[in-house]
């Protein structure tokens, strides 16, 4: 019996498989291009250009992933609204530096290649690239059979994005008596998922997959244009750790936040995890957002216009608290 010769592709890593896959993602990017992008996807790097106007420009980082959300997705068969959830996790955490963010890389690892499932996630990266006016200009696609078993994949997100050196949002202009305006969330977002497919039945899911799995509002398009015309003095993106964990990382020693329970609707689906993990407030509110998708500190004669500007622009807003003296975060 002849032995045949060892292939990479026989190892479980197909390379025309992934050269094709590249080929058809090229024109998802071309769809959020910006006019600094030099170069994009294809070479072993990318060009982007600092844009014209910015006199003293800091560039600013981010990067994240999407969670346990991966695992539910892949039960419902739902994947373009985690692509969405990449890209938010990162875009909104640089806006809360006041950054516009400039471009985004993926990075996708996966036991087996699957290209209609993979194309349906960089469908939705590129719809969040567009939502946030940033361009897709490079990843990596990582099959690797040895690490992840066939079905199992993994992504990260990362984002870039500019800054003038003194339009820096960095909290230390917040002080007692000044407004916290809470923006709405599109639901869970991307964060406590672990805890969410704890206390949730497949089935629960499947029947729910809408709302469950609705992916990351992306605050960019309405929230810029407000830090531009200020004054916002902080702003905080409700993520891992909810309220308790986030907002206090944005505010400045001698300052705590004193929200106001009952000042926003809460959507239902909070109210089916409370329910079905018995948990008790504090941890829900540490877990989730709640609602509340990001937050932002204003003058209290600057929230009615603030409150304004979102609903012109499409985010549901609300006074949810003021600072108050002293530490971290009260719910009452």
């Amino acid at each position: 019996m002849s032995k045949q010769s060892l292939t990479y592709k026989r190892s479980g890593v197909d390379i025309d498989k992934a050269n094709e896959f590249v080929a058809d993602i090229k024109p998802l990017a071309r769809m959020t291009t910006r006019p600094e992008v030099v170069a994009g996807i294809g070479g072993f790097g990318a060009l982007c250009r600092i844009p014209a106007g910015y006199k003293k420009p800091l560039l600013v980082s981010s990067t994240d992933g999407v969670g346990t959300k991966l695992k539910l997705a892949r039960v419902a068969g739902r994947f373009e609204g985690i692509g969405i959830d990449l890209v938010a996790m990162n875009v909104n955490d640089i806006l809360t530096l006041g950054a516009e963010p400039l471009f985004f890389l993926d990075y996708f690892a996966v036991g087996k290649l699957n290209a209609e499932m993979m194309k349906e996630v960089l469908r939705g990266v590129a719809k969040g690239c567009q939502a946030a006016g940033c361009a897709l200009i490079g990843g990596e696609t990582a099959e690797m059979p040895g690490l992840y078993s066939r079905g199992d994949f993994d992504l990260a997100g990362f984002c870039v994005g500019v800054v003038e050196e003194d339009k820096v949002i960095d909290g230390r202009e917040v002080s007692p008596g000044q407004a916290i305006i809470g923006i709405a969330s599109s639901g869970i977002h991307s964060n406590g998922f672990s805890f969410v497919r704890k206390v949730f039945k497949e089935e629960f899911v499947l029947a729910h997959a809408e709302e469950i799995l609705r992916p990351t509002k992306i605050y960019v398009k309405a929230v810029l244009p407000l830090i531009r015309k200020g004054p916002i003095f902080s702003l905080a993106h409700i993520t891992g750790g909810g309220f308790f964990d986030n907002i206090p990382r944005v505010l400045p020693k001698g300052c705590g936040a004193k929200i106001h329970m009952g000042s926003w609707p809460v959507p239902r689906v909070f109210r089916w995890i409370e329910q079905s993990g018995k948990a008790q407030s504090r941890e829900m509110y540490r877990t989730f957002n709640m609602g509340i998708g990001m937050i932002l500190v204003t003058p209290k004669k600057n929230a009615l216009r603030v409150i304004s500007h979102l609903s012109r622009h499409g985010e549901r807003a609300w006074v949810i608290g003021e600072i108050v003296k002293g530490e971290g975060v009260s719910i009452q």
